[in-house]
């Protein structure tokens, strides 16, 4: 897996281009609007309404620039491509935590795609590369501040 490529499945790819379009026609659009109609109630030193359209401007732009820049480094993986029985990116893996013997399931994704609350780690975070390779029934040693932690591998599901 090279440094810098984003692993997404099709469908992913779609969603994340499908935002883009958003952000570039009708956000783009009503922010201009807002600038427009605050640009029109004259002074703009003083007009909180025209700073506040602009620092928002501002923003959508950031964020059009980010996203453009992960679709330009987007690698298509699809089930097939995913090696079968070993955890990799965007399989799915069910663990037990082998010390508080509870069970959790994440889904391993590229740097930019990481999520902890929606269960999607970084295939380049300590446990995303403590998982990658493993196999059903294999233990992998991740180690933390608080010393190392045992997770069990239980199903690996593409």
């Amino acid at each position: 897996m090279e440094q810098g490529i984003v692993y997404l499945r099709r469908s992913r790819l779609v969603e994340l281009e499908n935002q883009l379009i958003q952000l570039k026609t009708v956000e783009r659009k009503d922010i201009a609007e807002k600038i427009a109609e605050a640009r029109s109630h004259g002074d703009l030193s003083e007009n909180a309404e025209y700073d506040a359209a602009k620092e928002a401007q501002s923003h959508l732009e950031l964020k059009i620039g980010k996203l453009e820049n992960l679709l330009s480094r987007v690698k298509i993986l699809e089930a097939d491509d995913i090696p079968d029985g070993v955890v990799y990116v965007l399989t799915i893996v069910k663990v037990l935590d082998m010390k508080t013997k509870e069970e959790s399931v994440y889904t391993l994704v590229s740097p930019d795609e990481a999520d902890f609350e929606q269960d999607k780690i970084s295939i380049i975070s300590p446990l995303g590369k403590s998982l990658i390779n493993k196999k059903v029934g294999e233990i992998a040693k991740v180690d933390v501040p608080a010393g190392i932690i045992e997770y069990k591998i239980l199903e690996i599901t593409k």
